[in-house]
């Protein structure tokens, strides 16, 4: 299926979460946690994410993740991602019984496309230390895509991981499996990366992008994905495409927020001071942006 024609369906089957102008939203994507080995991405920024989601837990943030969070065409196992981790995912379990946390899948997590695989996984973790099975997401529902519907003006963003009608990213993912946790996996921990990938091939990378706005221009829809690793938050007179980024960048994580009325991308990173302490660092990369403006010019 297309690119178009896969976003379309999502779009229509997605679940729809509202908010107003006081609601705090957060949306990351591509952590691509895996098992703390070399070959693990998200290694390096895990104490940088760690801190930036606790600052958003307690400033009463909603956190979105949308797709990509834990990598399992790497590794085959979640329960090691869970153990390598655990700070985070005890993170996430506060966020998710507060009813706080909303879970996409993408093309490096599409196992969570399985309701089983949910159920079974993600329910519950068992705790070395108590020797027992404890609740992590239980009931949880992993979605492919949602809709943020403004209260009183009724405006809607669309989100979404963004591999939707990529043949190797979609339709044969289990094949790409096989090539990531086979080939490049191994390749990688020498420096090599996988030039599939839309976040090492700019060709591919533009080509996905072109194909997301151009269903936004012909659908109106503002619409915030991620997938590509590139962020980006157009001002109010631009297609509204908006893309997270990714936490695995060498430095920083980026992601984007909602508040106020307003959304903005943000960028977390180690900055060190004139003294030269290192210190994490919250900076705003684009925007803030009233989103009225988006849904006026765009409707």
């Amino acid at each position: 299926m297309s690119v178009s024609s896969r976003l379309t369906e999502v779009f229509k089957s997605a679940e729809t979460l509202e908010f107003d102008d006081s609601s705090k939203i957060i949306c990351f994507s591509d952590c691509h946690r895996g098992d703390n080995s070399w070959a693990d991405d998200f290694a390096h920024n895990q104490t940088l994410f760690f801190y930036a989601l606790r600052y958003y837990y307690e400033a009463g943030f909603t956190y979105i993740e949308l797709g990509d969070g834990d990598e399992l065409l790497e590794n085959r196992s979640f329960t090691t991602i869970q153990q390598a981790h655990s700070h985070i995912y005890w993170l996430l379990h506060q966020f998710y019984i507060d009813h706080r946390f909303h879970l996409l899948f993408g093309n490096h997590n599409i196992q969570w496309k399985d309701p089983q695989n949910v159920e079974k996984y993600l329910d519950a973790y068992y705790d070395d230390r108590a020797h027992k099975w404890k609740p992590l997401f239980e009931g949880i529902k992993v979605h492919e895509g949602l809709k943020l519907r403004h209260v009183d003006t009724g405006h809607q963003l669309f989100l979404v991981h963004g591999h939707q009608g990529d043949f190797m990213s979609d339709t044969a993912w289990r094949l790409g499996a096989f090539s990531v946790r086979h080939v490049w996996r191994h390749l990688q921990i020498v420096g090599l990366h996988d030039p599939t990938s839309p976040a090492q091939n700019f060709k591919k990378r533009g080509k996905v992008e072109n194909g997301i706005i151009a269903w936004i221009q012909q659908h109106r829809q503002p619409t915030i994905c991620g997938h590509t690793h590139r962020s980006m938050l157009r001002e109010p007179d631009q297609p509204p495409y908006f893309n997270t980024g990714s936490c695995v960048h060498p430095r920083c994580i980026t992601g984007i927020e909602i508040m106020g009325g307003q959304i903005l991308l943000t960028k977390w990173w180690l900055a060190p001071n004139p003294q030269g302490l290192i210190k994490v660092s919250r900076e705003e990369l684009a925007g803030p942006y009233l989103l009225r403006d988006y849904f006026e010019n765009y409707s």
